[in-house]
């Protein structure tokens, strides 16, 4: 069975409205079967697959973004962040920037991030004169920084599919996740500087920033708990996410007092209802790649890629191309886990790095968190701004070049993810 017909075949069932997890599962099924393997393979593969420990830390970094999200931890957040750096020129969306941040380093999701720091960003921004499409590209892209500043649930993902260390890509991600939150600030600042509309905000008081602060320092607490246990070897992502999860229901049961036994439960339902359908693409997508292995699928790419792509930057110019193409019909952990088996062991062969290669695939996962017309994130501040696809589509652009960008210095300068788990 060619790789072109498989592709057709799997891009005809997404076309139908099959769901993800149900194409890629039964089409690696009919692999199977069409080239005389036993079935048996599928639900084998679907055991070993979801019998692994460190996907216990999804449902669980799940559950700790929803309760954070339900106790109203991102506004608690934002207000601190925009007391400080308010008065800065594009102060606002510098604010709602650094809280994007602060939020993925709790959260782990993306989504969770964009919904929540939107929520509380987008009227506010909007009421002080900056451009619509901007704050909705803004807030779109502020969120993807969900699954590259540590911790990220596709890191985990990506960990558990290749065997690689899920503590190294959390450390490779925090310096392109830092030049990635610099150049937004500094896109943010240019674009109120050359604004006619932008109304900029005073200095806030220090009793106002001490009270922010203040009632924010939890939040920040549980982001360092997390970070220094993961970093220090303390616990695994998994007792982190644990930790996080308890520490998230104390601070906002007992110090914020905002969460409710209606928000809890709904934090609960829909934790795992995100868990249910990212544990089903995971069984899915290990079927599919359990096929596309046995065809030998990987080993003929590689070997095309070997005598078709004249060197590295040729290799990952291409494969920026094919995700940015997958982007546009796939979600963020069907692209990891579809075309991770297929394109590391090309990579491998051209002498890159497993956690780099990781890190540059997350990135480009991010870019299609807000590619039309399947980015999650562009249907997340659709919904909390109340307007269509459309104007947040337009206002993500630049944001898009500046995540390219980010690739391209990355490429440059590898250390920029290697440093810190390898070298520090």
């Amino acid at each position: 069975m060619s790789i072109l017909l498989i592709l057709a075949i799997l891009f005809g069932l997404l076309l139908l409205g099959v769901p993800v997890a149900f194409a890629l599962g039964g089409l690696g099924l009919g692999m199977l079967l069409a080239g005389g393997f036993s079935p048996l393979m599928a639900p084998q593969s679907i055991l070993s697959t979801l019998d692994g420990f460190i996907l216990l830390a999804v449902p669980l970094f799940l559950l700790m973004s929803n309760v954070l999200l339900k106790g109203g931890v991102g506004r608690d957040l934002f207000a601190a962040v925009q007391a400080w750096v308010g008065h800065w020129p594009g102060g606002l969306a510098v604010a709602t920037i650094l809280s994007c941040a602060l939020f993925a380093a709790i959260s782990g999701s993306s989504v969770a991030t964009a919904a929540t720091i939107g929520t509380v960003a987008i009227p506010e921004m909007i009421s002080r004169g900056y451009e619509k499409r901007f704050v909705y590209g803004l807030l779109a892209a502020g969120g993807t920084l969900g699954i590259l500043i540590p911790p990220s649930i596709p890191m985990i993902v990506y960990g558990f599919v290749t065997e690689q260390s899920v503590i190294a890509l959390f450390l490779a991600g925090i310096g392109p996740g830092i030049v990635l939150v610099v150049l937004f600030v500094l896109f943010a600042m240019l674009h109120a500087r050359f604004s006619d509309a932008y109304q900029p905000m005073e200095k806030a008081s220090w009793s106002d920033r001490l009270a922010a602060t203040r009632r924010a320092t939890p939040s920040v607490a549980l982001a360092l708990l997390v970070i220094v246990g993961l970093y220090s070897g303390a616990f695994t992502p998994t007792e982190a996410a644990a930790i996080g999860f308890a520490a998230a229901l104390l601070i906002t049961t007992l110090w914020l007092r905002t969460l409710t036994w209606a928000t809890f439960w709904e934090a609960i339902r829909e934790s795992a209802i995100t868990t249910v359908a990212i544990l089903l693409i995971v069984a899915g997508a290990k079927v599919f790649g359990k096929a596309i292995a046995l065809y030998r699928i990987p080993q003929d790419i590689s070997a095309f890629i070997a005598n078709a792509i004249d060197g590295p930057l040729m290799f990952i110019v291409v494969v920026a191309i094919v995700l940015l193409i997958m982007g546009l019909v796939f979600e963020a952990l069907s692209m990891i886990l579809i075309m991770t088996p297929v394109l590391l062991p090309a990579a491998l062969g051209l002498g890159f790095d497993p956690i780099w290669f990781g890190i540059f695939m997350v990135i480009m996962v991010e870019v299609a968190l807000i590619t039309p017309p399947v980015g999650l994130n562009l249907y997340v501040i659709q919904s909390v701004a109340r307007t269509t696809l459309a104007n947040v589509a337009r206002g993500v652009w630049p944001f898009l070049l500046l995540m390219l960008v980010t690739v391209a210095l990355l490429y440059a300068v590898p250390d920029l993810a290697l440093y810190i788990p390898f070298k520090w």
